[in-house]
C-alpha cells in the first residue's frame, strides 16, 4: 500500500496552507485553492490514519523503538478511524511487552478489544497476547479464559493456529506439573508425619 513518509506529509500540510494564505491575499482565493486542498488533504489523513501503517512496518522489522518513535507523532489516538485505533493500541501493547512493562501492555490491549478489530484474525491475536501475559504471572486460570475465547473464534490464519495450538500445548504441560508436584508435596509431608511420629523416643520411666 502507498504510504508518504510522515515528515513529508507535515511538510506538504505547512507548506499547502503556508502557500494557500500567499495566494489568497495576492491573487485570490482560486488560485489558492490547490493548496488549500492540498493542506487540507493532507492533514485529514494524518488526523484520521495517524502514523499507524509506517509503524506496522517497523514492528514487523522489529524495529520497536523506532515504531515508539513514530506512534508518539499520532498526537490524536481517538479521533483515528476506528481500525487504526484499534492497530495503534495493539501495537503500543506489543511494545510494551517487549519492554517487560505487563501493566501498560495488558491496558493497551484491552482497549483495543473494545474497538472494532477487522476480523476474528486480530481478535484472536490480541487474546493470546494476554493470555501470555497472564501465563507469564502465573494466573493460569486467566490465560486458559483468554486462550478458550481465542479458540473459539473463526481464525484463518496460520501461524495464528499454530500459536494457539502450541499454547495449548504449553498451558496442559504446565498443568499436570502442577498437578504432580502437588501430590509429590502430600506425598512428602504424609512421610514426614510418618517418619516424625517413628523417631520419637520414649521418655524413661519414673521409678
Amino acid at each position: 500500500m502507498f504510504t508518504i513518509n510522515i515528515y513529508l506529509k507535515f511538510l506538504l500540510i505547512i507548506g499547502g496552507f503556508l502557500l494557500g494564505a500567499i495566494l489568497t491575499t495576492t491573487l485570490g482565493f482560486w488560485y489558492a485553492f490547490p493548496f488549500w486542498l492540498l493542506g487540507f488533504i493532507m492533514l485529514a489523513s494524518y488526523i484520521f490514519l495517524g502514523t499507524v501503517q509506517s509503524s506496522a512496518q517497523l514492528i514487523q522489522d522489529e524495529d520497536f523503538a523506532g515504531a515508539e518513535a513514530r506512534l508518539k507523532l499520532t498526537k490524536f489516538p481517538k479521533f483515528l478511524y476506528v481500525t487504526n485505533r484499534a492497530f495503534y493500541y495493539i501495537m503500543n501493547g506489543t511494545i510494551s511487552a517487549q519492554k517487560g512493562d505487563n501493566k501498560g501492555a495488558e491496558d493497551h490491549f484491552n482497549t483495543a478489544l473494545s474497538l472494532k478489530l477487522p476480523s476474528d484474525n486480530e481478535k484472536a491475536m490480541v487474546l493470546m497476547q494476554l493470555a501470555n501475559i497472564k501465563a507469564t504471572k502465573g494466573n493460569y486460570t486467566a490465560a486458559t479464559n483468554y486462550f478458550k475465547q481465542a479458540k473459539a473464534l473463526n481464525i484463518t490464519q496460520p501461524d495464528i493456529k499454530n500459536q494457539l495450538d502450541y499454547f495449548d500445548k504449553a498451558i496442559t504441560n504446565n498443568k499436570a506439573q502442577m498437578k504432580t508436584a502437588r501430590s509429590m508435596g502430600k506425598q512428602g509431608m504424609s512421610m514426614m508425619r510418618q517418619g516424625g511420629g517413628k523417631g520419637k523416643r520414649r521418655r524413661p520411666k519414673m521409678r
